[in-house]
């Protein structure tokens, strides 16, 4: 709100009584630059939402990360009862999110309507902020923003044009992706052909996913119009027993997940010899390899995509993960895992 203060305080860090800590909205810092001398002595530090270990902290429980975490590096599966409690506390995170604001509500209230309630007033502060910096490109950032539900919701998750405007092209709304991503409101994930550790040597940046940085923002974004109808989408989804596409939910909870570890999202996706599409989730890098990795939003395990890239790569391809609903478990030399140990990635 005060570029020529950010720009003075080089002399009050040189004072060197004081260090000082500057805050503010990205979009905004990215904005108000004009005729000012950004200090060379800044260091800046990228915040995400809360991930699960913090949401853990938060709710005061200091004790289950540790926990998991030594599961996952001995790859022994927690029992039962204690994977039961895990899958619900993670869903509880996808429902509330990772916004402050959101996760304060919830601590104070333990009220999802309420948790609802401050989620819808950041999202329309998302869209106040889109009018006043997006330029130009608004009416565009607008539009991609409102459609991230519905084509998350489609099977294959991929951001279709046509949802927009029957003769848009990528090239027309590339700078407005582009925008929502520097703002970190999306994730954007993108297609490669040919898996390797330069990925982006394959990266087809016209055919994306489009994840909302925030899990919780994308559910409440997906019924913003509706009423919350006594807590009926949330007591499904932390009771395993929700008619909608699930599946969009839980992806973009990893996408999340994966971006605040230091991933860059790319997923793979090609056309076997029997004209069928097989598609990966995610692909990371590691060591010189490439870990696959399939999201599963209920305890179904078959992956032939899985196999397909393993058999056609296998010189590149390291450790191959399904995160899915179950406990821990390795099949065919690939390690399943459950929701919540999907940080350890």
């Amino acid at each position: 709100m005060f570029p020529k203060a950010r720009q003075v305080i080089k002399h009050l860090v040189a004072d060197g009584r004081y260090d000082f800590i500057e805050t503010g909205s990205l979009i905004s810092l990215k904005q108000n630059v004009q005729d000012i001398l950004i200090p060379s002595e800044e260091e800046s530090i990228t915040l995400f939402p809360l991930d699960f270990e913090e949401f853990l902290w938060a709710i005061g429980d200091e004790i289950s990360f540790s926990f998991i975490k030594d599961r996952f590096d001995n790859f022994t599966a927690l029992d039962e009862v204690s994977h039961k409690i895990m899958l619900k506390k993670f869903r509880t995170y996808m429902l509330v999110g990772g916004m402050p604001q959101a996760v304060i509500k919830y601590i104070e209230t333990n009220d999802l309507e309420l948790v609802d309630n401050v989620k819808k007033n950041i999202l329309s502060l998302y869209r106040k902020d889109v009018g006043k910096f997006a330029g130009n490109n608004f009416s565009k950032v607008l539009n991609i923003f409102d459609e991230i539900p519905a084509n998350l919701s489609r099977h294959d998750k991929k951001f279709s044009l046509a949802s927009l405007n029957k003769n848009a092209r990528f090239r027309d709304y590339e700078d407005s992706f582009i925008w929502l991503k520097e703002a970190m409101i999306t994730n954007c994930c993108f297609r490669v052909s040919d898996p390797s550790i330069g990925m982006g040597l394959s990266m087809d940046s016209s055919y994306m996913k489009n994840y909302m940085m925030d899990t919780g923002l994308l559910i409440t974004l997906a019924f913003f119009n509706n009423k919350f109808l006594d807590n009926k989408l949330y007591k499904a989804l932390l009771e395993d027993k929700l008619n909608i596409n699930e599946g969009m939910i839980v992806e973009n909870a990893v996408a999340q997940i994966l971006r605040t570890n230091g991933h860059d999202l790319f997923f793979y996706s090609q056309v076997n010899e029997s004209r069928h599409r097989m598609e990966v989730d995610f692909l990371l890098r590691k060591n010189n390899k490439i870990i696959p990795v399939e999201v599963k939003s209920s305890s179904y395990t078959k992956h032939k995509s899985l196999d397909y890239l393993r058999e056609i790569h296998k010189k590149k391809i390291g450790k191959s993960y399904i995160i899915y609903t179950k406990n821990l478990k390795k099949i065919d030399d690939v390690y399943c895992i459950p929701l919540y140990m999907s940080i350890f990635l």
